[in-house]
């Protein structure tokens, strides 16, 4: 009765988490978090300490990393898994945050 949570609104964190592979807009990702997207980015600042789309490509760099080093999958086979619109953009963020190209790795 007392439950003065705004309603509505989902744990962003754990969305975010288990949603990041997903290739969609911001706009999107405020809709189905149960926010306007000027509430996405101020709740993502409090939470992430980064903008949202800092933290998705960082997230997303993260996850080609891993299925890159650890699981041995091509960089080509990769970028769409983990919400990359071109393997160009992979290949440039990812040099870029690791210093090397993904197929070096």
């Amino acid at each position: 009765m007392f439950d003065f949570s705004e309603p509505g609104k989902i744990d962003l964190e754990a969305f975010m988490n288990k949603n990041f592979h997903f290739n969609v807009e911001f706009n999107r990702f405020a809709y189905l978090t149960g926010r306007s997207l000027a509430t996405l980015k101020r709740d993502f600042e409090k939470l992430f300490n980064t903008t949202p789309g800092r933290w998705l490509q960082h997230r997303r760099l993260q996850e080609a990393h891993y299925l890159i080093k650890e699981k041995g999958k091509a960089p080509s086979d990769v970028y769409i898994d983990v919400g990359f619109e071109d393997l160009s953009h992979l290949s440039f963020a990812f040099k870029k945050l690791y210093g090397l190209a993904p197929g070096r790795i």
